[in-house]
């Protein structure tokens, strides 16, 4: 990332906590405007606008309500937000195994397709974000397995249909330090010595996507702790 780079402005969802606030943060340390899609209110008063990312029509207003305060022109894109819902297939109920994918891939569909008009041709990127169960299968993750290798098919298709007009890269992260996992069953949580990213870190991948020169693309970024059981 160049000392001179500045970001503009980027909308981020999942804005409020996690690795999407690890961005904002970084957004606006850059001289750069966040636009955060969240269902909490995040902190710092940056720009933000209400809306669950399973209700395409809400995210189309949110979309639209946010690049209308800054003129009408998104420079990044950044799809941060997520949830799970562990457990086998035959115990989570289907309305909670629904919501994963429709939040996970739909809202990342919906969100991008929103943006899509205030997006500059030449100049504006797209980050997505999948996760290292995106790429590799586990047990009693199925909802969030399937709407995560989806984003990956989603990115790696976007990115061909993109190609030398918008930059398109998908980001695939490891665990990090942050409040996903709190609530889950004991079972599901990382265990007290496992080695996670900071949110920071990872962020700090995004804006190095964002910053990249026209032409040159970044098309895919695994990042994760050297000793991430998820991957390879």
């Amino acid at each position: 990332m160049t000392s001179t780079f500045t970001p503009g402005a980027v909308l981020i969802t999942g804005g409020a906590s996690g690795l999407g606030a690890a961005v904002v943060d970084l957004v606006l340390e850059r001289g750069g405007t966040p636009l955060v899609i969240d269902k909490t209110q995040p902190r710092g008063g940056v720009a933000y606008a209400r809306a669950d990312l399973a209700d395409t029509d809400a995210v189309g207003a949110a979309v639209n309500e946010l690049a209308e305060q800054v003129g009408g022109r998104v420079d990044g894109v950044f799809t941060a937000a997520g949830i799970d819902s562990c457990g086998t297939l035959r115990d989570v109920p289907a309305k909670e195994w629904e919501q994963v994918v429709m939040v996970n891939l739909l809202g990342t569909a919906a969100v991008i397709r929103s943006a899509m008009p205030y997006l500059v041709a030449g100049q504006s990127r797209i980050v997505t974000c999948a996760s290292t169960l995106g790429i590799r299968a586990v047990s009693d993750a199925t909802a969030y397995c399937a709407s995560k290798f989806g984003v990956v098919g989603f990115s790696r298709a976007l990115a061909a249909e993109l190609a030398g007009e918008i930059g398109v890269t998908l980001l695939i992260p490891g665990g990090m330090h942050t409040a996903f996992f709190d609530g889950r069953d004991e079972q599901y949580k990382p265990p007290p010595d496992a080695k996670l990213n900071q949110p920071a870190d990872v962020a700090a991948t995004v804006l190095f996507a964002l910053s990249q020169p026209v032409g040159c693309e970044i098309r895919e970024l695994v990042v994760c702790a050297s000793t991430e059981s998820s991957w390879p």
